[in-house]
């Protein structure tokens, strides 16, 4: 049913891959989900801005659309393409931040240079980063398996391509996305069998920067304080949080009701976007968020499941981009459910899949379609495996029915 390769000439008994189709329905139950969502908590903010009711959703439509042929694009596309291209791919990366810092072609929104100017829209240059670093990250690994599991320098590399990576989201500034890349980081690098120690010695230095980097600026350092007491000064600093906090504590269990919310009415800041899970929580309740919960659980469950299995049977490029995939939607969806539940500080950082957004909704579908494209060639890989051990016995069969013939007419 989902065997895009069936174009392709092959022997009829031969392996063929298929997509996860669990992994798919998590994806599709996230993506719904976020449509709903967007529809419902965008409203108010559409009509402050005399846009129309449905405008955040319209425009949400056409990204996913894009996403969606992105995402098809990627899943047809064969992954070895894309580990010979992974030096390039992260020139382009550094090309692609260093845009951003460019007069009339970088953007400059609350602050932030965080844009590139695209003349009919913007682009975020940082969501096409997290998906080149996955791919070189994991095509590294694979050329330098050795190395990485037993020399310290072995990790040098990886960690210091990391390290330029997040020197320029700081400048933007960008504290959110560079946490994630370091997080990120460092986890496939010790699912590809980096020793603990190593990392911890190569990412000892970059904790005094990320210090300094927290608490350099005053907004950030109210931020970090705030969310220790929000209810302190609920009406400045700690508004955002305390607003969300009130709108989850409204849903109980049930939800009171889809489009029912209160908070979304002007009061909960960027509820379409950073804090969309909070407006989930009001109007669905716990049954809501226990649902998106589980449809993250499933979709990087069976990521890092899959990704564990291309490594075991040889398909190392594809079970480590299964895991840097799976890392990556995992991570950023903790950090935004946890800035939503007061458990860690505002990062701005979006729900992937399911807030609202443009160049974030797109590259988030495309890396979906990467990991798709990843089980497609685990499984191949698998089938190819069983196609195998079955044909001694399958020899065997064809030569005792090539035997019998012979034996009758002997007789």
């Amino acid at each position: 049913m989902f065997d895009f390769d069936s174009t392709q000439a092959k022997r009829r008994q031969g392996p063929r891959g298929s997509f996860d189709l669990w992994l798919l329905v998590g994806l599709i139950g996230l993506v719904s989900v976020g449509v709903v969502m967007v529809a419902s908590s965008s409203i108010a903010v559409a009509d402050s801005q005399h846009l129309g009711a449905f405008y955040f959703l319209k425009k949400h439509l056409i990204f996913l659309s894009l996403g969606a042929l992105a995402a098809t694009m990627a899943m047809r596309t064969e992954l070895k393409l894309f580990e010979k291209y992974a030096f390039h791919l992260m020139l382009l990366a550094f090309v692609l931040l260093l845009l951003v810092f460019v007069p009339h072609v970088g953007m400059r929104i609350n602050g932030a240079r965080r844009w590139l100017n695209l003349l009919v829209t913007t682009f975020q240059p940082v969501e096409a980063v997290k998906l080149i670093l996955v791919v070189y990250i994991a095509s590294y690994l694979v050329r330098h398996r050795e190395s990485v599991e037993t020399r310290f320098l072995g990790l040098f590399k990886p960690v210091l391509v990391a390290g330029v990576i997040v020197l320029l989201l700081l400048a933007q500034p960008d504290f959110g996305s560079a946490t994630l890349v370091i997080a990120v980081t460092i986890a496939m690098v010790w699912l590809g069998g980096a020793r603990p120690i190593f990392l911890f010695l190569m990412g000892l230095p970059l904790m005094p920067l990320l210090y300094i980097a927290a608490t350099g600026e005053s907004y950030r350092m109210k931020r970090l304080t705030t969310f220790m007491d929000p209810w302190k000064d609920p009406f400045n600093d700690g508004f955002q949080l305390t607003q969300s906090l009130m709108a989850i504590g409204r849903g109980e269990w049930t939800g009171v009701g889809l489009g029912s919310s209160v908070l979304k009415l002007s009061y909960l800041p960027e509820a379409h976007t950073d804090f969309i899970f909070a407006v989930i929580g009001e109007e669905l309740g716990l049954a809501g968020v226990v649902l998106v919960v589980g449809l993250f659980a499933l979709v990087v469950g069976r990521g890092l499941y899959l990704g564990l299995k291309g490594v075991e049977i040889g398909q190392r490029f594809a079970g480590y981009v299964a895991f840097g995939v799976s890392l990556m939607l995992a991570m950023q969806a903790i950090v935004s459910i946890g800035v939503n539940l007061g458990a860690l500080p505002t990062k701005g950082l979006t729900l992937p899949l399911i807030s609202y957004g443009g160049s974030s909704m797109a590259l988030t579908c495309a890396m979906a379609g990467v990991l798709l494209r990843a089980t497609f060639e685990i499984n191949r890989a698998l089938d190819a495996r069983e196609v195998t051990r079955r044909m001694p016995a399958a020899a065997v069969a064809d030569a005792n029915v090539a035997v019998k013939p012979r034996e009758a007419v002997a007789a």
